[in-house]
């Protein structure tokens, strides 16, 4: 069987101006945990990188001593996605930081048109103690409607800067504009690496086990992550074969709750042996991709979610086979 090239996976940034778009790409950069992220923004001084973390720069560049480097965007996208493409060091990542009045969704499709990505995100953040005045500026309106519209994820951010009004406010406002688009809210955009689209998840089955737990490891199993209260993951060990039919199917009908999920998998039998594939999900968008087969053959499958919102159940019911 022909194996799928890997495609460096995209996220993009989007939100309007102050929303923390910076902070967010700020916070990712230096929590990247080994993995070696390209950032693409329109002004990497903004970024405020510690000096200690900053290993050299070079014009529009700035490389960092964990191995993530930043760009500066300028006037040409294009250009810089292809610098990151045809680094000598391959990346792990691409995340592109929106201007905060550019429509995300008009750059992500710049992203697409490469054959080398694959677009697996737009992340977009809202300012939740300024939303619902700014959507009712008719000069704003449009502008962040736009912007939420484009999104697989909303994070109504700077929520302990909104009282319990002007939250539920900015809450209503994202669910009429983007209708069934998951949301979360967040502080000081303390949004987890594991979101960002594309990047591994915890290896399923490898999270450690609570004091007198005595399930089967090829079974479903879940724990709190290490995000705090406000996440959970869940992780599983399929033994058996899913027909990537199935899994399609049950792509496009995603139970709510699920954030992000990834997972190599089994799909079936053919000429050469297993076939395998890669299951993908963000948002809003689930991708299946045929695989290599994964160290020791052994398929696993991660997901995240709101704590007390994942939907384990659903979960354990599809993926315990």
């Amino acid at each position: 069987m022909t194996q799928e090239k890997k495609r460096l996976p995209l996220t993009v940034i989007g939100g309007f101006l102050g929303a923390g778009k910076t902070t967010l790409l700020n916070r990712w950069l230096r929590e990247a945990q080994g993995l070696r992220i390209a950032a693409l923004v329109n002004d990497f001084g903004a970024l405020n990188i510690d000096a200690e973390l900053v290993a050299a720069t070079h014009g529009e560049t700035l490389a960092l001593t964990n191995g993530c480097v930043c760009c500066q965007i300028g006037d040409d996208l294009g250009r810089a996605l292809v610098q990151v493409i045809e680094s000598a060091t391959p990346f792990d990542a691409v995340v592109i930081e929106a201007s905060g009045v550019s429509d995300p969704w008009r750059i992500a499709q710049i992203g697409m048109a490469a054959p080398e990505l694959s677009l697996e995100g737009v992340i977009v953040l809202v300012d939740a103690a300024a939303a619902v005045q700014q959507a009712h500026d008719v000069l704003l309106a449009d502008t962040l409607a736009r912007q939420v519209k484009s999104a697989d994820l909303v994070v109504l951010n700077k929520a302990d800067l909104a009282d319990a009004a002007a939250l539920a406010e900015a809450n209503a406002w994202a669910e009429v504009t983007a209708p069934g688009t998951p949301r979360i809210e967040a502080t000081q955009s303390a949004v987890p690496l594991a979101l960002l689209s594309g990047l591994p998840l915890p290896a399923a089955g490898r999270e450690p086990c609570a004091s007198g737990c005595e399930r089967d490891h090829d079974h479903a199993h879940h724990h709190a992550s290490d995000h705090g209260a406000m996440f959970q993951t869940w992780s599983a060990q399929p033994a058996a074969a899913i027909p990537a039919e199935l899994l399609r199917a049950w792509l496009r009908d995603m139970p709510p709750g699920v954030l992000r999920l990834k997972g190599l998998l089994r799909t079936g039998q053919g000429a050469g042996g297993d076939e395998w594939s890669e299951i993908q999900f963000a948002g809003r968008h689930g991708s299946l991709r045929k695989a290599r087969p994964p160290r020791g053959a052994r398929a696993g499958v991660v997901a995240i979610g709101l704590r007390h919102r994942l939907p384990v159940h659903a979960l354990e019911q599809f993926f315990a086979r």
